[in-house]
């Protein structure tokens, strides 16, 4: 089992005790317990700044383990359609065609406007174009190329 290492100062920031040992200390455990039970999962914590603040305004937590497990955007008896964000007609689609990161130009300087004040500077926009979307719906037509 492998982690953080707290004796480098790159791997810690200063917050609140609440923010600590009453938030982030449940997803940490989590994930601990996932790789207890055997399970591979990396796991990200990272620290929200704006401007030139010294001191965090938050930390953005992910986990990701292997058998899927590990999901913090949850809600006990709510149904969600990940792929588009739709949780009450139970609807959504998924698309698929090649990737390409942009570091540079106008699709980044557009990245780089739209987290601005939000977010960490990008590292690079990613552009996908379409080539195939299949349907995500419940029942028969459940993963099928969408036509219209």
């Amino acid at each position: 089992m492998q982690s953080g290492d707290q004796n480098n100062l790159k791997n810690l920031f200063t917050q609140t005790a609440f923010s600590n040992q009453k938030i982030q200390t449940i997803y940490e455990s989590k994930v601990r317990n996932a790789l207890k039970e055997g399970h591979k999962v990396v796991f990200e914590a990272h620290a929200i700044f704006r401007g030139n603040e010294l001191m965090a305004k938050g930390v953005q937590l992910q986990a990701v383990s292997d058998d899927g497990s590990l999901n913090f955007n949850v809600q006990p008896g709510v149904s969600f359609d990940y792929a588009t964000a739709n949780a009450k007609a139970l609807k959504g689609f998924r698309f698929g065609g090649p990737a390409k990161l942009y570091t540079d130009g106008p699709y980044y300087e557009q990245a780089k406007e739209w987290a601005t004040g939000k977010f960490p500077v990008p590292k690079a926009a990613g552009i996908i174009t379409i080539e195939k979307i299949w349907t995500l719906d419940p029942g028969p037509k459940a993963g099928k190329i969408f036509e219209e």
